[in-house]
């Protein structure tokens, strides 16, 4: 089947599609990482709710096209697992604002603000591994590199969840507990986001596995 599918042109726009979403997922990872720095909280939440929203509307497109289009450039499951995935990554950001504003919090904690920083690392290590699906077969060796990546990407994140829960725990556990739910919320949030980075990668790499 693979041989007679190389033969049969492709619907490659596919493509362009995951490099656009991947762009906006940088772009609110950017605008998250911008917010937890306490500058114009509202200004860089609207951004994300603004992108999250244009991801949306991607996601949607990449499924019709996959119900339209007669021959796609790899498994039709394997396409919709892919977008879905990235999609949740910008979804966990959108949800993490949703929380700031809830509980109105304009300062973050260091621990907080290196979250951020990893996110957009991760965002950028799949912005970079996606178009690369276009020609997996040549680019085989740089995408599991991107993907090894993205896991010790995950791995920092996880010292810096583990480490920020001890250290508000240390500060308010016992006199301010509402503060310490609030900080531990944020956290679990922000590893969120990279643990579904962390998916797209493992879904990149189940690509890579079925097609090279």
């Amino acid at each position: 089947m693979n041989w007679f599918r190389r033969l049969m042109p492709r619907e490659d726009r596919f493509f362009d599609l995951f490099a656009r979403h991947s762009r906006t997922a940088v772009g609110a990872a950017e605008a998250l990482n911008a917010l937890l720095s306490g500058n114009d909280t509202e200004a860089h939440c609207k951004r994300i709710v603004a992108l999250e929203n244009e991801a949306d509307d991607i996601t949607r497109e990449v499924l019709l096209a996959v119900r339209r289009s007669f021959i796609t450039p790899f498994d039709r499951g394997d396409i919709k697992d892919l977008i879905m995935s990235m999609d949740d990554a910008i979804d966990m950001m959108h949800k993490a604002v949703k929380t700031i504003r809830l509980f109105e919090q304009t300062s973050f904690d260091q621990g907080m603000q290196e979250m951020g920083g990893v996110i957009v690392q991760a965002a950028k290590l799949v912005a970079e591994a996606v178009p690369l699906l276009d020609r997996m077969g040549t680019n085989a060796q740089r995408l599991g590199n991107l993907t090894e990546e993205v896991v010790k990407v995950e791995g920092r994140s996880d010292e810096l969840h583990d480490q920020g829960l001890k250290d508000l725990f240390r500060r308010h556990g016992a006199s301010n507990p509402m503060a310490y739910i609030i900080g531990s919320e944020i956290y679990g949030e922000l590893e969120k986001v990279v643990d579904r980075f962390e998916d797209v990668a493992n879904e990149i790499n189940g690509i890579v596995i079925e097609n090279v």
